[in-house]
């Protein structure tokens, strides 16, 4: 009887195996303008993002750099042929097919792949309307935009998809039902989806006056309806009203605009991409009438870095935002509610409404900037080399202050959980938050000076927004985690 093989011999790590890259025509063939692999693979490969049957197994995901036309190609040194009882090798191709992960295009023959990218030519444009042109020190940048509904801006989205479960945590397809098996996606509210293409051009060797494109990132953009106060006021008379036939034109009609996928490929990132797109986006839909109010979903870390330093700099070039400060002349009483901390607060709603700014995003900001204009003596600082002069009584009044302004959003956002624990204890985990909100702001305020002296942004973070009870886990300490939301 023949010896069974080592079996874990015969399993690779996918993200190892798989390398995706970006190639251009040229004289002598198509040129690699960058490779990369994916951050995350399970939404593929599965929960162990492991790939069974092969030694020196190699993926490579092509896409050419211009219009994003992928194929796909496996190579393998040694593929299994399992004896009786050993599952088979995982076919590569049918998981790529069967989960509508690529289009049909993806995988024809390299020689095709190859033909059709000297084809292609010099005069494509990407689809959609050219939104912004941006001079970056590397090249000119082109933000293009166009509706899910246009069938080029589809296709566009049909070849890049892939990306989001590659690079996004718990990332999906648009369309994709997150609660059913099926690889069906349903785009049947296409006409809500906006999808914006971050490129890079440069002259063509060849043509001189002519562009060549490179893809640098993306984002697509939902619209909802928004229910606010009621355009036209009712009728006087109930008799003669009727409701309306439901055949609203949807671009006409008040929404909050939700920012949803977001990717800078890994060649282009800490060069401030995410910044330029970021902001172009942003700077459309606070000029965009039927908006009322701009969100992001789920965003992780380093998007919310590279936010809240984009927000605060436009929030600095309004002036109502730019004259807020505390107010020194406040007595803050011994019991009963906290009076208004904030000169012009009455204004803040107001303002919120003109700069579009969700309502968690836009207090964050106004805390931030307020710390921001602290005396140096009392300043939370990420800079451990600092000797700040000793804070005098006043300081010391506007620091409390502050600190007041923020304990009194974590409190309501925190309400039912406190409510549970002690009042000493209460007090305790309040000031561990506000502790962790002093860093994270000062970090925030550290790279958005970077960022106005044309450094890029870090796409990285150092800190989490949420605080979390360090005495253990909460399921067994039945103690309340504190968050800054």
């Amino acid at each position: 009887m023949a010896a069974l093989p080592d079996l874990a011999e015969w399993v690779v790590d996918a993200n190892d195996a798989l390398s995706l890259s970006l190639v251009s025509p040229s004289k002598s063939g198509l040129r690699l303008v960058g490779s990369f692999h994916p951050n995350f693979t399970y939404p593929i490969f599965g929960e162990e993002e492991k790939i069974f049957g092969y030694k020196d197994l190699k993926i490579s995901l092509r896409f050419r750099a211009n219009d994003m036309r992928p194929h796909l190609e496996t190579t393998y040194r040694k593929k299994l042929s399992p004896p009786a009882g050993v599952e088979e090798p995982t076919d590569i191709k049918a998981v790529f097919q069967e989960g509508n992960h690529l289009p049909k295009v993806a995988f024809v023959k390299s020689s095709d792949f190859e033909d059709s990218s000297q084809q292609l030519g010099d005069k494509w444009t990407p689809p959609g309307t050219l939104q912004e042109t941006i001079d970056g020190p590397d090249g000119q940048y082109e933000i293009w935009r166009g509706s899910l509904e246009d069938p080029a801006i589809k296709q566009l989205n049909s070849r890049i998809q892939i990306l989001v479960p590659l690079f996004i945590e718990g990332g999906s397809y648009i369309g994709q039902n997150p609660e059913s098996d099926s690889p069906e996606l349903d785009l049947s509210d296409a006409n809500r989806w906006t999808v914006f293409f971050l490129y890079r051009t440069q002259k063509s060797d060849e043509q001189p006056d002519q562009k060549l494109y490179v893809f640098v990132g993306y984002s697509t953009v939902y619209r909802f309806f928004y229910f606010g106060r009621p355009l036209a006021p009712p009728p006087e008379s109930g008799d003669e009203w009727e409701l309306p036939d439901g055949n609203f034109d949807l671009a006409k009609l008040p929404c909050r605009t939700r920012l949803s996928q977001f990717i800078i490929l890994p060649p282009f990132q800490g060069k401030g991409n995410g910044a330029k797109l970021y902001k172009s986006i942003f700077q459309y839909y606070h000029k965009h009438k039927q908006t009322h109010e701009f969100t992001v979903e789920n965003p992780n870390e380093a998007f919310d870095d590279l936010r809240d330093v984009c927000d605060l700099t436009f929030l600095k070039t309004i002036p109502d935002f730019v004259s807020l400060k505390l107010d020194p002349s406040v007595t803050i009483p011994k019991k009963g509610p906290v009076p208004s901390l904030v000169v012009g607060g009455d204004r803040l709603e107001e303002i919120r409404l003109t700069a579009k700014i969700a309502p968690r995003q836009f207090h964050r900001m106004v805390e931030m900037y307020l710390m921001s204009q602290l005396p140096s003596s009392v300043r939370p600082s990420m800079a451990l080399d600092d000797d700040p002069p000793v804070p005098i009584q006043a300081d010391k009044h506007l620091e409390r202050l502050w600190q007041l302004l923020v304990k009194k959003r974590l409190y309501r956002h925190n309400r039912e959980a406190l409510s549970q624990i002690e009042q000493s204890e209460r007090i305790d985990k309040l000031q561990e938050t506000l502790t962790g909100v002093e860093l994270e702001y000062a970090r925030i305020l550290a790279a958005q000076e970077r960022a106005s002296g044309h450094s890029p942004v870090p796409s990285q973070t150092s800190g989490k927004r949420k605080i979390d009870d360090k005495s253990g886990d909460e399921s067994q300490s039945k103690k309340p985690r504190v968050e800054d939301a």
